[in-house]
């Protein structure tokens, strides 16, 4: 074993073993003299020893890439790979049992695949002819392992139309502070017709006898065929990744008539996220109820435009202690106001005026039944509000309240009083949250409504909106009434729907009292 011999390197120091031509340096050996002239680098000689011809043939292999250091080429080809599973959103929906056509059904809704960052409460609103109301409102929760507690819909088909009805579900997660998100999906339910049978129904659909049972268990195969009878009915089962087959072609080769039949309905519906445009700043002054107070009110004006925007605006008797309604009614004589006399065939509940899936709908709920037009529609029965239309409170006596319906907007609904009080007060009962659009849309209005200026209730808060430049301007008690439209001078706004009265609202011990200020209006 020798030192390295590169002349242009005499200060290496490396040893080079006997028939290697370089040292641990790289640099190159000068060929030995015993090698002959033109022969390859590396190649042993004839007297070459056993080890010079071990170390030849390993010197005359290529360098061996070290496979801890060099780098892995990233493969940019996914052909021979399978793509990650994209897991999509989706409202589990079961328990439709056809059984019950007619009568009251109960749907399960359960979440499926939601995403981490979502609420921890998130709510749905159902909307269909087939609910009560039009709409249903419930909230899923999420339990401590991730999942969501299911929510149950219940709706009844009786005296419906048979056919198929729309049930449209939107999802909704929303974070303090953030932008919220929204899912919607639609689905829809048969209601069979009315005069099928029992026995249609429970033939069609369902069988509790089973004539031939198919059933596989811990991955095996069970396997029918073949109609052994006119009329036969088979269960399927398939359990624990099982395989059941079932072959209702007839054995003969004729075909025929075949039923299918489930006890229970169920069935997924993928949820599609909408894109939800950013929301912009909250009204300066929330508010559900609120009124217009004109100190001066001209000739055919009122004193007081009182404002509501609820789901649901109950319509009752004035009460200064805990009242149970929105909209407090009293009865005007003559004289003013009789609050101890007839308006005490008032009841606490009397009406309810809601926003339906055919418009505006009023519902009596009251023990002295009210009439629309002169005529008793009936206790808990709905029935679409119409211009012009005289709603008199109580029908047993007569003149108690009377208001009429003069105008109507595809975001609200204008009421005055035509009795005694006329001068004293109008009610406008808009939908909360919801925009008019621009330009406003043609309205059905008598000449005493159309006098009122534009309003609407939007990000939990009242809007006066210009019907010429579409200018909108929140309401408060701070805002500059005068320099808005149809808005009469003498005019101030109050975040209070009766603040000439002095209201007191107990909590549910009665140990706390809240009461809003005195007014002097």
């Amino acid at each position: 074993m020798n030192t390295c011999r590169n002349t242009d390197h005499p200060h290496c120091t490396f040893w080079v073993a006997p028939g290697q031509h370089a040292c641990e340096a790289g640099h190159d050996q000068p060929a030995e003299a015993s090698e002959p002239a033109g022969a390859a680098p590396g190649a042993p000689s004839e007297a070459a020893s056993s080890y010079e011809l071990l170390a030849a043939m390993r010197n005359a292999r290529g360098p061996q890439a070290d496979v801890r250091s060099a780098p892995v080429a990233p493969s940019h080809s996914t052909g021979n790979y399978a793509s990650p599973i994209r897991v999509r959103p989706q409202l589990h929906i079961s328990g439709f049992d056809p059984r019950a056509a007619g009568g009251r059904q109960t749907l399960k809704m359960e979440l499926r695949g939601m995403p981490g960052d979502c609420a921890p409460q998130l709510a749905i609103r159902l909307s269909s002819e087939l609910i009560r109301n039009g709409v249903s409102d419930q909230r899923f929760v999420r339990a401590v392992d991730g999942d969501w507690r299911p929510v149950f819909a219940e709706f009844s088909s009786r005296d419906r139309e048979h056919g198929q009805y729309q049930i449209h579900a939107e999802v909704l997660s929303q974070h303090p502070g953030q932008a919220g998100r929204k899912w919607e999906c639609t689905f829809v339910i048969l209601v069979p017709r009315l005069d099928a049978t029992l026995t249609e129904i429970h033939r069609i659909f369902l069988s509790t006898h089973k004539n031939v049972r198919v059933m596989a268990d811990d991955a095996s195969i069970a396997r029918v065929s073949g109609m052994g009878a006119d009329s036969m009915d088979i269960d399927v089962t398939a359990r624990n990744a099982g395989i059941a087959h079932v072959d209702l072609g007839a054995a003969d080769g004729k075909g025929g008539k075949v039923d299918l039949g489930f006890s229970t309905i169920a069935w997924d519906e993928d949820l599609i996220e909408i894109d939800m445009p950013h929301a912009g700043p909250s009204h300066p002054h929330p508010s559900h109820a609120a009124t217009f107070v004109n100190a001066a009110p001209e000739a055919g004006a009122q004193r007081h435009v009182r404002l509501f925007a609820l789901e649901e605006c109950v319509f009752g008797r004035m009460e200064i202690v805990d009242p149970e309604a929105n909209v407090l009614l009293n009865h005007y004589g003559a004289d003013g106001i009789d609050s101890a006399g007839l308006t005490r065939r008032l009841s606490g509940r009397h009406a309810v005026i809601r926003r339906g899936t055919q418009g505006f709908e009023i519902e009596d709920v009251s023990r002295y039944g009210l009439l629309l037009d002169g005529v008793w529609p009936g206790k808990h029965k709905p029935v679409p509000l119409r211009l012009g239309m005289k709603i008199e409170l109580s029908a047993s006596i007569k003149g108690i309240v009377i208001l009429e319906v003069t105008a109507l907007m595809p975001h609200g609904v204008v009421l005055h009083r035509i009795d005694e009080g006329a001068h004293a007060e109008c009610f406008v009962v808009l939908a909360p949250d919801t925009h008019p659009g621009y330009p406003l849309r043609r309205m059905q209005a008598a000449p005493v409504a159309a006098t009122l200026p534009p309003l609407f209730h939007h990000d939990g808060g009242f809007w006066h909106l210009d019907a010429v430049t579409g200018k909108e301007t929140a309401l408060g008690p701070q805002a500059q009434l005068d320099k808005l439209s149809r808005v009469p001078g003498h005019t101030r706004f109050a975040a209070d729907p009766y603040p000439e009265t002095y209201i007191i609202r107990t909590g549910a011990m009665g140990a706390a009292t809240v009461a809003g200020e005195m007014h002097t209006a």
